[in-house]
């Protein structure tokens, strides 16, 4: 996790070059702070920071979309997706949320801290071929490397192990990290995938509680190399278990909640 830092700053003229590589119009607040428009849907960043276990500090954030509508009602994550009218839309909705969290983070801390940013499953589904090329290009735009990026896989992709090997190829090649989720229903999935195994498997602090084969199941997860970010943490018995466990990431709303702002914490 020791990479530079790079803090970006926008001009009024590279504003425009960005705005112009968006499918939606960008909008920039007089703190700096972007937001998109989709539709009648104000879109902007939330952020929740990442702890290492070891050196007790925050790595990285979290992205997370947050709306409004005209009539400021706030709307989930799924709600602003589902009025995307068909997947060519659902597909650049998806980019204009990534592109609005990587400009929020990296115009705003000269941190080296990671984003670790999440990807539509229907995305992964109807780019058949060089997954993350778009997003890198808009990343080479704005003068962030790849490596800085983390991306993480959602849950439903592990059950179609030829899809999940090619999205973890794809992106790999491309200098991005991986996170993938565990879940009991594909409990072999990661001594599946052989040297694709992804960089972070990330474990529900529900699931790591109510997992009969915690210790064996950290094991075989370390085992091929990848680390453990336990995430949702909600109670002080969730954070014990998490470090007791040997997690090497920890993450959720009893530590900090997604804010609009990058902020850093130690929980010692």
């Amino acid at each position: 996790m020791n990479i530079p830092s790079t803090n970006i700053f926008i001009a009024e003229d590279e504003f425009e070059l960005i705005q112009s590589a968006t499918d939606y119009p960008l909008e920039r607040a007089e703190d700096d702070w972007i937001s998109g428009h989709f539709y009648r849907c104000k879109l902007t960043s939330a952020f929740q920071p990442i702890v290492n276990t070891i050196q007790n500090k925050t790595i990285g954030h979290t992205a997370y979309i947050r709306s409004e509508s005209n009539r400021e009602i706030a709307l989930s994550p799924w709600q602003i997706f589902a009025q995307a009218a068909n997947d060519a839309q659902l597909v650049n909705l998806d980019r204009l949320c990534r592109a609005i969290h990587a400009l929020n983070y990296f115009n705003k801390t000269s941190s080296p801290g990671k984003l670790f940013i999440s990807v539509h499953p229907r995305l992964l589904e109807n780019v058949k071929t060089d997954h993350g090329r778009a997003f890198e290009d808009f990343l080479n735009l704005i003068g962030v490397r790849t490596s800085r990026v983390t991306i993480e896989i959602p849950p439903i992709i592990n059950r179609y192990k030829e899809l999940l090997r090619r999205v973890i190829n794809n992106y790999r090649s491309r200098g991005y990290q991986i996170a993938a989720h565990y879940s009991d229903s594909s409990s072999n999935w990661i001594s599946e995938l052989g040297s694709l195994y992804p960089d972070i498997v990330r474990i529900e602090a529900y699931d790591l509680l109510h997992h009969n084969a915690v210790d064996a199941l950290i094991k075989t997860i370390h085992h091929f190399g990848a680390s453990i970010l336990v995430w949702n943490i909600e109670t002080f018995d969730q954070l014990t278990a998490a470090r007791r466990a040997g997690a090497d990431y920890l993450q959720g709303n009893y530590l900090s909640k997604p804010a609009r702002a990058i902020h850093t914490i130690s929980p010692d």
